[in-house]
């Protein structure tokens, strides 16, 4: 038995029959990532010394009953944009190399309280801000599937620390796109619960109205029981939405009969690959035999979501990134004559390329003469967004599309042209705009064996839905069992 290929249902079946103790499940874990994290290259900051003595900590309570729950010692990976107390929370950026986070964020106060143990912090775009991790200012995350290519981003490094099995399953955080592009990249389950159902108290901002923490795991049971543990209202974040506590796992019962699926067509047009559209096409397929209502209709807003994505999303960047000074808890320039040069240097010496790229982008459609032009016409049309998906949702259960217009690229292919990485995340960035759920779940490979995402949406508050089309199709396709990483060079 390989430990670290079993899903955490499978880890906690093992150990309610005694099979396994939590120090086994630690130590495998921790000798994955000694046997692969140079490869996969995932971590920023690996834990496993800890990790490994807390586990030891726990199995002695749990013997002596002074520990209960479910989850008690099950490791996890967190990403490096997601506040853990006494531990580095960089972004993955120099501006924040040395930062170590004085207190937790609110998933992970959660994710404590069950006594999950924390493997490490997990690689990423510099502050979430590209779709490869190749952004990164510590290193770039390979995809385990094939390491020329890349895991996809911002949350590169979990998702590749999931599909390689370096963590049993990982949290992200997705503000257009970002947990579902690289869960579809590396062939496992990513989830983007809808704007308000996860606080976002202690995620470093990147854009507050679309930045939303969320799940990545091997499969869609163990994304339901994530979701379980860090969803809920929180009073430190005022977008937290008030909502009665769901079981998310109740709701997989592996039945779609009659669930009303909408196809739109405009996200199976230009620029979608043929090898995507023709998974895509057998997975509407399978539906259609499991006994779902499947239709094509017209989403008419595809082709202004990007833009209107990348105005406000800079824009906000723009405003969150203005902390970052070089004054207080970040990167300073050793050398600087006033304060007007500390400043200067620091942000260009702490800050990537594609970081700056933004906060110019940002500021520009902020700045007088152009904020009416850009950033207020942007929030007009993602108005026209939120009730186009309405008027869907008055038809359909779900919406279905592909994650990505392609498959995982080679690594560096892309990094130069920064317009071709943002058409990326075409199909993605209308659902944090419009503040739905979507999650990815894998659908095939291609011919060169990358896999291939399939995306579900829901309608706000809709995760038990999505949830439960995505279990039906995953048990009636089984692609873990039929496709693994395959580590290629």
């Amino acid at each position: 038995m390989n430990i670290t290929e079993l899903t955490v249902h499978e880890l906690q079946d093992k150990l309610k029959n005694k099979e396994l103790t939590i120090t086994q499940i630690t130590k495998a874990y921790a000798d994955r990532i000694e046997e692969k994290e140079k490869d996969v290259q995932a971590f920023v900051t690996i834990l496993a010394e800890d990790a490994i003595k807390q586990a030891e900590e726990i199995q002695n309570k749990i013997e002596k009953d002074e520990i209960k729950g479910e989850f008690a010692g099950i490791p996890i990976g967190i990403k490096d944009n997601i506040c853990t107390k006494g531990v580095k929370t960089t972004c993955s950026s120099k501006m924040l190399e040395n930062f170590v986070s004085p207190y937790d964020a609110t998933v992970m106060e959660k994710l404590k309280k069950e006594n999950i143990i924390n493997l490490g912090k997990l690689n990423m775009d510099e502050f979430a801000m590209g779709g490869s991790t190749e952004y990164s200012y510590f290193k770039k995350t390979k995809n385990p599937w094939n390491l020329n290519k890349v895991p996809g981003g911002s949350s590169g490094g979990s998702a590749a620390a999931v599909a390689a099995n370096l963590v049993p399953w990982a949290l992200g955080s997705d503000t257009g796109g970002s947990i579902r592009q690289p869960a579809s990249f590396c062939g496992v389950v990513g989830l983007k619960p809808t704007y308000g159902l996860v606080s976002r108290y202690g995620l470093v901002a990147f854009a507050s109205s679309l930045d939303q923490i969320g799940p990545i795991t091997k499969d869609v049971q163990d994304c339901a029981m994530l979701l379980n543990l860090i969803a809920g209202h929180d009073e430190k974040d005022t977008t937290s939405e008030n909502k009665e506590k769901i079981d998310y796992t109740k709701c997989l019962k592996n039945d779609v009969k009659g669930l009303k699926i909408g196809v739109p067509k405009e996200f199976f047009g230009e620029g979608i690959n043929e090898e995507v559209k023709d998974s895509l096409e057998k997975a509407i397929e399978k539906y259609k035999e499991l006994g779902a209502e499947v239709e094509e209709f017209s989403l008419d807003i595809a082709q202004y979501a990007l833009a209107t994505y990348y105005i406000i999303a800079c824009a906000e960047a723009s405003s969150n990134l203005g902390r970052f000074d070089g004054i207080r808890y970040t990167y300073r320039t050793p050398e600087y004559k006033n304060l007007k040069e500390l400043y200067k240097k620091s942000r260009s010496e702490g800050f990537g390329p594609e970081v700056k790229r933004r906060i110019i982008l940002g500021t520009y459609v902020l700045s007088s003469g152009y904020y009416d032009a850009y950033y207020k016409k942007a929030q007009q049309v993602r108005t026209l967004v939120m009730k186009e998906f309405n008027k869907g949702f008055e038809k359909y259960d779900v919406i279905l599309t592909p994650t990505a217009p392609t498959v995982s690229f080679d690594i560096g292919s892309k990094s130069n042209n920064p317009l071709e990485m943002y058409l990326a995340d075409i199909c993605t960035v209308s659902v944090n705009i419009a503040g739905l759920p979507g999650i990815s779940i894998p659908c095939g490979v291609d011919k060169q064996g990358m896999p291939i995402g399939m995306q579900l949406i829901g309608n706000k508050f809709c995760e038990e839905t999505i949830l439960n089309a995505a279990y039906t199709y995953e048990q009636a396709t089984e692609f873990r069992k039929k496709y693994q990483p395959q580590f290629k060079k």
